[in-house]
């Protein structure tokens, strides 16, 4: 009886959408956000709550807590950053395919060709360079504010080249805004897979094994650690700068149209 009077009362206020493209937009926008909600989650409980608290158990109870824990956290870690860059990678395809549309229309020699072309490349290339600062591991590279303001330097650096592509003047403050956190959100992609999940499914193994078998940790484990802690907190200040540019997107104005 309840829901009946509710769906009375709010029936002629409800409106779906009919077309197609509009629902499928939403979707890709639905899923983007839960798919994200659960990734940039996972990265600051990693950084905030589980860095602090392995640091505080015996070697005995780590072993215990450690495999069983990032085995589940990880999971969903990895996928939850794949579906949110694939969903977010098309919703941007669209927006690209709009602009260069609308573009045409006004006289402007436009296609989708250098936007796309551009984000992948820039963006790739940066992620390559910022993991090759992680790989020595020593001296001043193994310092997180050093490294902090290197990777501060080359996504500045990035962003601007990305812009500097791109300005034709019919190119949106969507497209721009979200190839540059969308860019940001590609680098932090590479390093779940490339960096973070390469190293702990190792360290998850030894660690294991060393509380079944009483195998010794490899000496490279500490290292290794040390080089998906510096991913995974960069991933982790990355993000705050990916938020504002996604939030910038469409609801603050600061390139294009």
């Amino acid at each position: 009886m309840a829901i009946s009077i509710v769906l009375t009362l709010l029936g002629p206020q409800i409106h779906i959408p009919g077309d197609v493209d509009t629902n499928w937009l939403m979707l890709l926008r639905w899923i983007h956000f839960v798919a994200g909600i659960t990734w940039i989650g996972l990265l600051y409980f990693f950084n905030l709550v589980n860095v602090p608290l392995m640091k505080e158990l015996d070697p005995t109870t780590k072993g215990k807590v450690m495999p069983a824990l990032m085995t589940r956290a990880l999971w969903w870690f990895r996928m939850s950053a794949a579906v949110t860059v694939l969903a977010g990678l098309i919703y941007f395809g669209q927006i690209v395919a709009a602009d260069v549309h609308n573009a045409q229309n006004q006289g402007f020699t436009a296609s989708s060709g250098l936007p796309m072309g551009s984000f992948f490349l820039i963006w790739t290339v940066v992620w390559g360079i910022l993991y090759a600062c992680l790989v020595p591991g020593k001296g001043i590279l193994d310092k997180g504010a050093f490294i902090a303001v290197v990777y501060a330097v080359i996504v500045a650096a990035a962003a601007c080249l990305f812009l500097r592509l791109n300005n034709h003047g019919w190119e949106s403050n969507r497209l721009l805004s979200i190839g540059i956190g969308g860019g940001i959100g590609w680098v932090m992609l590479l390093n779940v897979w490339g960096v973070i999940w390469r190293i702990q499914k190792r360290l998850i193994q030894w660690t294991r094994d060393n509380a079944a078998n009483g195998t010794a940790m490899p000496e490279k484990a500490k290292a290794m650690a040390r080089q998906a802690f510096l991913a995974s907190r960069a991933n982790a200040f990355l993000s705050i700068v990916l938020l504002f540019f996604m939030g910038a997107a469409s609801h603050y104005p600061v390139f294009g149209k």
